[in-house]
């Protein structure tokens, strides 16, 4: 599911970078009248697209980086939610462009890109907690979960292979960055795209990404939903917290029976295989892994939970966050914020909170745009 899809528009082109102006982003509005494009920039500006008269259209398959592709378009199949690269000139106050070459990726170009990328990485995806890292030697130790248990397997990476790393505060997938090992540290999460050696103890990688997250359990003291955060107390440190949500959090309450089971799994009760929230560092879906289709299933079942707002949180209500590490210790922005979790926190015990373990990048690394 990493065909980085700004990455593949901002790309389009060697020459587009000699161009004085583009802007890339998601269309907000079109205006029929005059049509011109209002777009919301991936930099978290609003802009007006203005088409010149002769203006090229084109619309590109995702994963595609040059116009080789591209087939013609008129402006009246631009839609709502449709990705879009403009080039052209800015105005001098920056906030519209006249456009003469619009490029766009359709929406439903990309739910087709993102349900394909998602099943491959299914399918061929493994990851896991750092354990070491030999930078020079192209390796990555992971914990894996497997049948007997957990396991290291050591990812190669190879010139080849795509490395990116999600960038500090962020909590878009799309705006991790490329990277190398060299950044990758241990207690990092790591997923890796490619195929695994016949022994098991080896995998190859196509594209890996990294991470440095945090997950806090935590108790609400105030919830401000005008300035959408919230003053929590982390129970691990006994400090307070300030969380942001954006609009690129996910927010969902577990149904009792869903943190139960998950609780239950974290205190190593239950049945070997028992479904169970995976963690993002562990393997959904591993092939021949008991249980492995049953704990995708309840993960997609959490996805599908509806939104929380945080008009619905209260204070003393207990939550598990999970973030990137970012500048400042004593604010994160959430990636997944989820509610309903007494009984995870209650089973976990004071040595385990946030006892969701490496969740975060499976949660998270659906949410290509």
């Amino acid at each position: 599911m990493i065909r980085y899809l700004a990455v593949c528009l901002l790309g389009i082109g060697v020459a587009a970078a000699q161009q004085p102006s583009r802007a890339v982003g998601v269309v907000e509005a079109i205006d029929p009248a005059n049509g011109q494009i209002t777009l919301h920039t991936d930099a978290g500006a609003t802009v007006k697209i203005l088409p010149q008269t002769g203006a090229r259209f084109v619309r590109l398959p995702p994963g595609e980086t040059t116009l080789a592709k591209a087939t013609p378009i008129t402006a009246i199949d631009i839609d709502a939610g449709d990705r879009l690269l403009a080039r052209g000139q800015f105005s001098a106050d920056q906030t519209s462009l006249a456009a003469t070459l619009v490029v766009v990726m359709t929406k439903a170009d990309i739910a087709k890109k993102h349900q394909a990328d998602q099943a491959e990485w299914q399918k061929r995806g493994v990851g896991g907690l750092v354990t070491a890292v030999d930078s020079a030697a192209g390796q990555v130790t992971i914990n894996t979960r497997t049948a007997e248990g957990m396991k290291p397997l050591i990812i190669t990476a190879g010139a080849k292979t795509i490395v990116r790393r999600y960038a500090p505060d962020s909590v878009k997938f799309i705006a991790a960055k490329p990277s190398t090992l060299a950044e990758v540290k241990p207690g990092d999460q790591v997923r890796a795209l490619g195929e695994k050696s016949a022994d098991g103890t080896h995998f190859a990688a196509e594209e890996l990404v990294s991470g440095a997250f945090r997950n806090v359990a935590a108790t609400i003291l105030t919830a401000d939903p005008a300035e959408h955060t919230l003053k929590v107390t982390d129970l691990t440190t006994k400090k307070p917290l300030l969380v942001h949500v954006n609009a690129d959090s996910t927010l969902r309450k577990l149904p009792p029976t869903v943190a139960q089971m998950i609780a239950l799994r974290n205190s190593g009760g239950g049945t070997p295989g028992a479904a169970a929230a995976p963690p993002p560092g562990a393997q959904p879906g591993a092939a021949g892994a008991p249980g492995a289709s049953r704990a995708r299933d309840l993960q997609q079942m959490i996805e599908r939970l509806p939104p929380l707002k945080l008009d619905d949180l209260k204070p003393g209500d207990a939550i598990i966050v999970a973030s990137t590490e970012g500048a400042d210790p004593g604010q994160i922005t959430a990636i997944t914020l989820l509610a309903g979790v007494e009984p995870i926190l209650s089973a976990a015990g004071a040595r385990q909170r946030g006892g969701l373990g490496s969740w975060t990048m499976d949660l998270n690394m659906g949410g290509v745009e």
